[in-house]
């Protein structure tokens, strides 16, 4: 379980957790909102689908307590950085701070890895509600298009030999 202490607007603990028995139907069932379609799947089953299958990403359930509220993954490219991908929360759960505390749960966890150097995503250019949330953690556009989807970046500073970003 990654737990980095963050709530959602109601109070909840917000966790990622790996998919398993007791959890993966319950993902593969969250659907976003009806307007967002454009931008993600109808489900987060392809998001499994695509850990399973290709052998790159790491699908993660996101719990709000002990309610699975979501789905988000990672994976690290043939470059060294890592990236952020196939993010769902759930539109009835959807407004509560959930995606930001999602983003801000995973970078930490990322982050703390001792060759991770930037964290990349990416999304769909009308999808402003992403590139708000995207930017205000921190996260800067590359210039880069990917599968018609703007990349954007975080630096992570080095680390030192604690594993702690060095100065600190």
């Amino acid at each position: 379980m990654i737990d980095h202490g963050l709530q959602d607007r109601a109070g909840r603990r917000v966790t990622l957790r790996e998919i398993g028995d007791g959890n993966w139907r319950a993902v593969a069932d969250i659907a976003p909102r009806d307007e967002q379609r454009g931008f993600v799947p109808a489900l987060a089953a392809r998001y499994l689908l695509l850990s399973m299958r290709e052998g790159v990403w790491n699908s993660l359930a996101v719990h709000a307590g002990e309610d699975v509220v979501g789905h988000v993954m990672w994976g690290r490219d043939d470059d060294g950085s890592y990236w952020i991908g196939g993010m769902l929360i759930d539109g009835a759960e959807q407004g509560r701070g959930l995606g930001r505390a999602v983003v801000r749960t995973l970078v930490d966890w990322l982050a703390a890895r001792d060759d991770c150097r930037e964290i990349r995503l990416s999304y769909h250019p009308d999808n402003t509600a992403a590139a708000r949330l995207y930017e205000s953690l921190g996260f800067v556009s590359t210039g880069a298009v990917e599968d018609d989807e703007i990349v954007a970046e975080l630096a992570v500073p080095v680390h030192g030999p604690t594993g702690r970003p060095s100065g600190a």
